[in-house]
């Protein structure tokens, strides 16, 4: 009984994590678009430098958080026994 409200609390605490991590990596992975679009239109020195920070800072974290992200999510599935992409 116990263990049973242990894991529907943990579960629904993981999954709130997980939507708001996912959604927010996606959110910021849509930025970088803005940001090398704004680098196209810049142009020059000041575009590459945009680029490289993108690619050097942006993007490390981005998917540094979404691979954390994923392990919670998948955590979150085995706790609560959630099964997907099967036949049943």
């Amino acid at each position: 009984m116990f263990m049973s409200n242990f894991r529907d609390k943990l579960g629904r605490i993981l999954t709130v994590i997980y939507g708001y991590g996912i959604l927010l990596s996606l959110f910021a992975g849509g930025m970088t678009f803005f940001g090398y679009l704004a680098a196209i239109i810049i142009g020059g020195d000041l575009a590459e430098q945009i680029s490289v920070f993108i690619f050097r800072t942006v993007f490390p974290i981005i998917i540094t958080s979404s691979t954390v992200l994923v392990v919670v999510g998948l955590l979150k599935m085995y706790i609560t026994g959630e099964t997907a992409l099967t036949i049943k």
